[in-house]
Parts: C-alpha cells; structure tokens; sequence
C-alpha cells in the first residue's frame, strides 16, 4: 500500500511559477511510476504529466508541453512538478498518482492505483 501526499499548491499570479511536491510512504515508491492529473470545477480530471519508475521518461499533456516539468530525485521520492508561466486555464486541484507494472504514458485515471488528497492551484488573471 502506498499513501500519497501532495504540497506546495496556492495562490499564484499568471506568469508566475509553483513547484508541487508528492510524496509517498513506503520504501518501494522508487519502482513506482508516478503522474500528476488535474481537476477544475465542472470538469473531468485530466492527465498532466507522468515519469517512469526510473525518472528516464516522461510524458506531458499538450496543455502544459514546455511550461512544465516532471521529476524525480535519486532517492526517486519525492516527485515534483515544476509549472511555469502559469495561466487562469491552470487553475484546478492537482491530484498526485501512482502505479507499478503499468504503462507510466497512461493518461486515463482509472489506469492508476494510487492516489494523494490534491492540492490546490489558483492562478489569478
């Protein structure tokens, strides 16, 4: 069992920048390939960006290509997600996921196993 925790969400100008951090109990959470997805207000909860166990590979939502960056330590906890340039469209609860011996591309949520609290990110105009 693996228990996720995100941090570092707020309230951000647009333009501006936020590092969320997730973070995972258990000494195996290295073997776990980890994403973090979104959810605004009346809208489904999307993919943003995925790593693989390894930290060699990542994916990205066309949406955040460029302006975000996932990674992960060599101690592979915690993983971080950098957001730049920072837009109202961002605006959402970013949620925190985890899976082992799944494709770390995966964008559906139901292809994940683990999932944090979220943490809030308002990006004001």
């Amino acid at each position: 069992q693996v228990q996720l925790v995100e941090s570092g969400g707020g309230l951000v100008q647009a333009g501006g920048s936020l590092r969320l951090s997730c973070r995972a109990s258990g000494r195996t959470f290295g073997t776990y390939a980890v994403a973090w997805f979104r959810q605004a207000p009346g809208k489904e909860r999307e993919f943003v960006a995925s790593v693989s166990w390894s930290g060699s590979n990542t994916y990205y939502a066309d949406s955040v290509k460029g302006r975000f960056t996932i990674s992960r330590d060599n101690a592979k906890n915690p993983v971080y997600l950098q957001m730049n340039s920072l837009n109202s469209e961002d605006t959402a609860v970013y949620y925190c996921a985890a899976g082992r011996g799944i494709v770390p591309a995966a964008k559906t949520p139901n292809s994940w196993d683990y999932w944090g609290q979220g943490t809030q990110v308002t990006v004001s105009s």
